[in-house]
């Protein structure tokens, strides 16, 4: 079945901001539900997935199972198998047996959905939202963007209500960004590294900053292809260690529906403590590039030297400045020893990870309605829905803007379908896509479980009485 045929004056269900993975799975489950008029809005000319590291060779750290679908609907004609199938790649797949896919295969598949699924308009930057309340809508006020990025048209929808998946930004340290936004010094985003790989390659030294995945993978690249013994690279952590991401079985439970609601209950402090301790369940490296990278190295030992590459952890980057023009200083601090030093480089890659993208400039006509936490972040309620003022009859959903709500599991591709489901059915207030009681063997709290027989859960908890 397909969507309704749109009114052109009538409001739409659904307005969704961005399309990323995110929206794109949401814009996909949506697609078959008759009932729901939807529209998605995306500034960029088209779907673009981190292209700057789309490092060959580079793999998900999740399965291919976790495409935009599959989770929430196997049969669902967007599935990552049926765009093999689409593909004539099915047999190909089969034989090679991989359980985890290359980015840029995965990037390949989104676009393939994306190219495909009606209801998305890429150059449409979103300016603003607001709250109408004698018509009960939203109001979306859009510009429609030529190939150049001048305005094309300026336009509005109305909506009942909106999603916002306007993913995140690369994050710049502070001491850094005057060397960022400085032309002509080598200083990049991880994010930006294939655009300026070449150019990195021909650096005399270069210095990699940041111990995540991207870290890990830009600094095996930069190694494959730089001469045995005149690597002249380093590799800077603040981490205490090039730590391995948690990737046990029972680890990965944090990144399922069940975890995602007992974190949702936990009070607010409880929870901020432990999105900043949990990092290592998706901050850390996989095993397996940490294995090539040892592998790297070793190979360059053979012939009785050793690689001139430096890998330290622990070390902050204080301050830094330029050197003449072609050059960079950075001031480092060792946080165990307490010891002080700089480092000169000819290129800097920032592998200092991403931030969620701030709504206030979207969100700004909603602002008298929004309800914030006590650190002035949105409130969000287990239906992934923003908490507003009750006289806002419309609901403002949100994708990947939730970590200090739902947990770690926020940025992760496995929940995608999932929340996405989620959404759907709320917004329906059916169950187009019924989800699974219980997703995970671990019982996270001691409160009882709804879905687990009582024989099989904890004891109920009683007070302790002194009666001495």
């Amino acid at each position: 079945m397909t969507p309704a045929h749109h009114e052109p004056e009538a409001p739409r269900d659904l307005v969704g901001i961005g399309i990323g993975p995110f929206n794109l799975s949401l814009a996909a489950l949506a697609h078959p539900l008759p009932e729901l008029d939807t529209v998605f809005y995306e500034q960029r000319p088209g779907f673009d997935w981190h292209p700057g590291l789309l490092i060959d060779g580079a793999t998900l750290q999740v399965p291919f199972l976790a495409d935009l679908v599959t989770l929430a609907d196997p049969t669902s004609p967007w599935s990552f198998l049926n765009h093999l199938k689409d593909r004539d790649r099915l047999f190909p797949f089969y034989f090679a047996e991989r359980f985890h896919i290359q980015r840029a295969e995965y990037d390949a598949y989104c676009r393939w959905v994306a190219d495909r699924l009606p209801g998305l308009h890429f150059g449409h930057q979103v300016d603003a939202v607001r709250w109408n309340p004698e018509q009960a809508l939203f109001e979306v006020d859009f510009t429609r963007l030529a190939a150049d990025g001048d305005t094309e048209l300026l336009g509005r929808t109305h909506t009942r209500n909106i999603v916002l998946g306007v993913g995140t930004a690369p994050h710049i340290p502070d001491a850094l960004k005057p060397l960022v936004e400085a032309p002509g010094v080598p200083v990049i985003h991880a994010a930006d590294y294939l655009a300026h790989r070449d150019r990195f390659l021909t650096a005399e030294h270069i210095t990699v900053i940041g111990a995540g995945q991207s870290g890990a993978e830009v600094f095996l690249d930069l190694l494959r292809n730089r001469p045995p013994g005149h690597e002249k690279i380093h590799w800077l952590a603040r981490t205490e260690a090039f730590a391995p991401m948690e990737y046990s079985k029972l680890g990965l439970e944090h990144f399922t529906p069940d975890y995602t609601r007992y974190f949702h209950a936990l009070t607010e402090p409880v929870r901020d403590r432990l999105v900043a301790a949990q990092w290592q369940l998706h901050k850390g490296i996989d095993a397996d590039t940490i294995a090539a990278i040892h592998d790297e190295l070793y190979r360059r030992t053979l012939h009785g030297d050793w690689p001139d590459a430096v890998l330290t952890p622990a070390v902050t980057v204080r301050t830094a400045g330029r050197v003449a023009t072609t050059k960079v200083e950075l001031h480092l601090e060792h946080a165990q020893q307490g010891t002080r030093t700089r480092l000169t480089t000819d290129a800097v890659v920032l592998a200092t990870g991403y931030r969620e993208r701030p709504l206030d400039r979207i969100l700004a006509g909603l602002d008298p309605y929004l309800r914030r936490d006590n650190a002035e972040r949105p409130r969000i309620d287990d239906q992934f829905r923003l908490h507003l003022d009750p006289t806002v009859t419309g609901h403002v959903y949100v994708q990947n803007a939730e970590l200090h709500t739902h947990g770690v599991g926020a940025p992760d591709l496995g929940l995608a379908a999932w929340r996405s489901a989620t959404i759907l059915n709320a917004l329906t207030g059916k169950d187009p896509y019924p989800l699974p009681r219980r997703t995970a063997f671990t019982t996270f709290g001691l409160e009882p479980h709804p879905h687990i027989p009582p024989s099989r859960q904890t004891p109920a908890l009683t007070p302790l009485v002194d009666d001495r």
